[in-house]
């Protein structure tokens, strides 16, 4: 199958007050986690939805094997986001997974598990001990569903809208850490000074 990911790392940070993108982890930017497990995942390609402090992401991020995908509307949500990356796809692409560009704690082996059981399915995610959680599988046949998406939590409505089969990965461990604000910063490194990787 041809896969090609799609990183949303868009947002503007308005709960953080500085780019999350570029907050330090790891001894790189927040965003290169998420990026490097992208490239290690045996993607065929990777795009990345780039709109609040895209041109500091461009100058402190490393992009190699990546195409930036600028969103001017990232302010209305990451549905714009998507619609922007996915009008960048090819269309005889077989499916998107889609990642979180905050969210580092996802592992090379959650995507692979992900493409390997859901590939066949309109819709797959992760289905952690404590829930569901991304990278999200969608195929070739719901990239049109995926280009009218508005608002914030758009994407999550069109997986419980019982409208497409959505397979559901098993994923040990809890849902990956989303950083939104100082806190979640906060647990992420004390996550990560445990050793809970």
């Amino acid at each position: 199958m041809s896969v090609t990911g799609v990183v949303l790392a868009a947002g503007g940070s308005s709960r953080l007050g500085s780019p999350k993108q570029l907050l330090a982890y790891r001894g790189a930017p927040l965003l290169s986690a998420t990026l490097d497990t992208a490239r290690r995942s045996g993607l065929d390609r990777v795009l990345v939805a780039l709109g609040g402090a895209a041109d500091q992401v461009v100058a402190q991020v490393d992009l190699t094997g990546v195409e930036v995908v600028r969103n001017p509307d990232f302010g209305t949500g990451c549905g714009s986001s998507i619609r922007t990356a996915i009008a960048e796809v090819d269309p005889a692409t077989d499916g998107i997974v889609l990642l979180l560009g905050d969210q580092p704690g996802v592992s090379t082996a959650a995507v692979r598990r992900l493409v390997d059981a859901a590939g066949r399915a309109p819709i797959g995610i992760c289905r952690y001990d404590d829930g569901l959680g991304h990278p999200f599988w969608f195929a070739r046949g719901m990239f049109a569903e995926l280009a009218a998406l508005h608002g914030d939590k758009a994407v999550w409505k069109l997986l419980h809208s019982g409208r497409y089969e959505v397979v559901e990965v098993p994923v040990a461990g809890p849902v990956p850490i989303d950083v939104d604000t100082l806190d979640d910063y906060r647990a992420l490194l004390a996550a990560d000074a445990g050793g809970d990787r």
